[in-house]
């Protein structure tokens, strides 16, 4: 090995600006941020602060005196790379740059960074290649060279001997173009996986929440399986199914997602597509959340405001659970206890210890089995095909022979009764 990978310094700060509509509790969201930051490899963030604003400084963000005082700090602790937990327009960029003599990376340039880390499917590898695009074609950021990447790189974060990107527009434009060509290929690829899959009978339960409640444990708990879970945000980018037989119920899909995160950039929105179109199609969604965090309420509701924004209906069967228990203090914990008896909607567990996992098992197959209808039909003694299917699905209910055919009872899901209509 010719060299120890080297790792690059770096400061969090988080903007707190008085302006703002909706303002987080600072100290939290730059926890996020550090946690967020944490999730690259080759970082070592030295230090993080809040910086509060009366209002933004239209050229440089922050105010000449915070400028200089930051600039200062950045020189005494050798700090190569700023992230700044917010939008930065690329002239506020450039000019910091400048004045610090440090690479900047804004909110979205981190979460496209750790997005390249992490996608597996070429979907995902495709998507988060067009949104960098897309945020670089604004800013025609030049590769940065103090950051080691034993991967392909987006050019926000360089590695040595990267050649510095002189992208123009045009260029980006073009591989827009070439990139979008391939991205749809791949998901017609899946429009046929997808279909291949609903002929397959079983019902679909997607687990959402937000990043790091601890869904990746859950599905691993419920299916064996060794996804990544990690104490990590966005250890999941890929969507990964697994099938679960539930006990005294029926077999079921199980579709683990990416944790949904606050101010998502909009460039990513699509990078999100190619696991948020199984919770789309899903008979049953699992909104978990992690009960023990102090903004668990903030985080549950920007769950629910994705949801309602990829048009997921309210009236879409769903279960809250309410994971980490086994984090709370005793009395905390008596108490979410309590609440959550209360309501036959929400199940507290620890997707870790495995506690209340099977009464939650229980409730998902109830709610499958409701989530099936009863419809009467009438097959001619020429559909023998159709009626085979029938029973192959074990939805038959009750049969009787008349005059022209058979008139039968159903029960089934909506997936299968669309999969019997095709037939």
């Amino acid at each position: 090995m010719e060299h120890e990978a080297q790792r690059t310094r770096a400061w969090v700060l988080h903007p707190d600006i008085g302006t703002q509509k909706h303002r987080r509790d600072p100290e939290r969201a730059l926890e996020e941020a550090v946690a967020l930051a944490a999730a690259l490899p080759g970082l070592d963030v030295i230090g993080a602060e809040v910086v509060r604003l009366p209002k933004p400084h239209a050229g440089y963000l922050f105010g000449a005196g915070k400028i200089e005082e930051l600039g200062d700090r950045f020189a005494e602790h050798r700090i190569e790379l700023v992230l700044i937990d917010g939008p930065v327009t690329p002239v506020q960029q450039r000019n910091l740059e400048k004045r610090w003599k440090v690479k900047i990376l804004d909110r979205t340039g981190l979460i496209l960074e750790i997005f390249s880390d992490r996608a597996r499917t070429r979907e995902g590898v495709l998507q988060v290649e067009m949104a960098a695009l897309s945020y670089q074609r604004t800013r025609l950021v030049r590769a940065w060279t103090h950051l080691e990447r034993q991967r392909g790189g987006l050019g926000f974060v360089g590695g040595p001997g990267e050649t510095q990107i002189e992208a123009d527009r045009r260029a980006i434009d073009e591989q827009l173009v070439r990139l979008r060509r391939q991205l749809d290929k791949v998901v017609r690829t899946r429009e046929l996986h997808r279909k291949a899959r609903a002929k397959v009978p079983y019902p679909i339960v997607a687990l959402v929440g937000y990043t790091n409640a601890g869904k990746s444990t859950l599905f691993n708990r419920l299916t064996g399986a060794e996804v990544m879970a990690r104490d990590m945000l966005f250890a999941t980018l890929d969507p990964t199914m697994r099938r679960v037989q539930l006990p005294d119920g029926p077999e079921v899909i199980l579709s683990d997602t990416v944790g949904f995160i606050s101010d998502l950039p909009t460039e990513l929105v699509a990078a999100f597509r190619a696991t948020l179109e199984e919770v789309l199609s899903a008979d049953v969604i699992v909104h978990v959340r992690d009960i023990q965090h102090p903004e668990t309420e903030e985080q549950a509701r920007d769950v629910e405001t994705i949801l309602a924004s990829l048009g997921v209906e309210e009236d879409r069967p769903r279960i809250e659970v309410w994971n980490k228990v086994d984090l709370l203090e005793p009395e905390a914990r008596a108490a979410v206890m309590a609440r959550a008896a209360r309501d036959p909607s929400v199940f507290a567990i620890s997707a870790r210890t495995g506690e209340g996992v099977d009464a939650l098992l229980q409730a998902i197959g109830e709610l499958v089995q409701g989530a099936r209808h009863e419809t009467r039909l009438h097959l001619g003694f020429d559909e023998g095909k159709r009626r085979a299917w029938l029973y192959e699905q074990d939805v038959v209910q009750d049969e009787t022979q008349v005059e022209d055919g058979f008139d039968l009872t159903v029960l089934w899901t909506p997936r299968q009764e669309a999969r019997f209509r095709q037939l």
